[in-house]
């Protein structure tokens, strides 16, 4: 029995010492960069304010590092959609844009067709930022339509 674990230890030892000698040990991979982190954790749906945000050095590979925010440019504003926690680098993934529309909250309906401009309210049955395509239900009628929710917060509807 004592030989067979001297065996593999000397397997473990000798594993270690090829990986280290390969290379593969990733101690030269590691790039030292610069990343956007929060100074306090920020919950999903909070917006991200830019005073908030701090730069800290991190050892990561270089390629890696576009899926994290790198400017605070890139987060302040955004609204996270994860936990973003104090001092842990931010994904790019985990922020998105605010909602111009929120779901159950009334806002404007446009219908454009050359001249002619039909207005109405309607309630979003989802939140939506700019560019978002969403369902509507039309106060005064109750028909269910898609639209795109415009820069100013106004629906635009038919004729997408």
């Amino acid at each position: 029995m004592g030989y067979a674990k001297a065996f593999f230890e000397g397997a473990k030892l000798a594993m270690v010492v090829g990986l280290l000698l390969s290379g593969a040990g990733g101690a030269n991979a590691a790039d030292r960069i610069a990343f956007v982190v929060p100074s306090a954790t920020v919950y999903p749906g909070q917006i991200v304010s830019d005073t908030a945000l701090l730069e800290k050095q991190f050892f990561i590979n270089a390629p890696a590092a576009s899926q994290y925010v790198l400017s605070p440019d890139q987060a302040a504003g955004k609204v996270a959609r994860k936990t973003l926690l104090r001092g842990k680098p931010i994904l790019v993934s985990a922020l998105g844009e605010p909602s111009l529309v929120t779901r159950g909250v009334p806002a404007p309906l446009v219908f454009t067709a050359g001249t002619l401009i039909i207005t109405a309210m309607g309630t979003p049955l989802e939140s939506g930022a700019a560019g978002d395509f969403i369902k509507i239900r039309n106060i005064d009628s109750g028909i269910i339509v898609s639209g795109t929710v415009l820069a100013d917060g106004r629906i635009q509807v038919g004729m997408q």
